[in-house]
């Protein structure tokens, strides 16, 4: 960075005006940039519901992200995502396969907690549909690891069975995506959990970490 600030100032002195300024944007600006939007958006009627939007959180430049469905109580009420049962949940089963929860970005396809837990509408998916394509897009991760079927169908566009489609490898973009379990799921059928611990060890294959 001091080196491109020596040069431009170089070509000043020179002169050259015409040199101004480089605007040059970290992750975390463009993040706290969107978040500033999404803590202002009345794109549905969650907005008039919520305690206050869950954006998402974790390591910027993580190879690994996890997308949920949307925020329930405690994540609502705390604003950061997958912090009740169904997140320390999935905090444990990623230390028993060696990941950190801070090496890795999480978040949920919807913002704001839809009343009473009740599932994403076809039409707040929507709303909120651009604000997750950003951060994707601001994140790149090598992997996303997608929990529960709201969120791998929007972006898989598969409508199968969690059970048909979790393990296997699909594409948004050029980023590999990999349907998992939600952890919501395992608490109600703990039977299912080291089915959800191999996916896991799969992804972490995946991406390298």
């Amino acid at each position: 960075m001091k080196t491109v600030v020596n040069i431009l100032k170089f070509y000043e002195e020179l002169g050259i005006e015409y040199i101004k300024k480089i605007d040059i944007k970290t992750k975390e600006d463009v993040l706290k940039e969107l978040f500033d939007k999404v803590a202002v958006c009345k794109k549905c009627e969650l907005s008039k519901t919520r305690t206050q939007p869950v954006f998402g959180e974790g390591n910027v430049n993580a190879r690994l992200m996890f997308v949920g469905e949307a925020p329930g109580r405690d994540e609502d009420l705390k604003g950061k995502p997958f912090v009740g049962r169904a997140g320390r949940l999935l905090s444990e089963l990623l230390t028993d396969i060696g990941i950190k929860r801070d090496d890795v970005y999480i978040a949920n396809c919807l913002k704001c907690r839809p009343p009473n837990n009740r599932d994403p509408s076809s039409k707040e998916l929507e709303s909120c549909f651009t604000y997750l394509k950003n951060q994707i897009a601001t994140i790149q991760p090598k992997v996303i690891a997608t929990l529960g079927r709201y969120s791998t169908y929007q972006l898989t566009n598969e409508k199968g069975t969690l059970g048909s489609l979790r393990g296997k490898v699909f594409v948004f973009g050029d980023i590999k995506v990999v349907p998992l379990y939600h952890p919501a799921y395992l608490l109600r059928n703990p039977n299912a959990i080291d089915i959800f611990t191999s996916d896991l060890k799969k992804i972490k294959e995946i991406a390298s970490i």
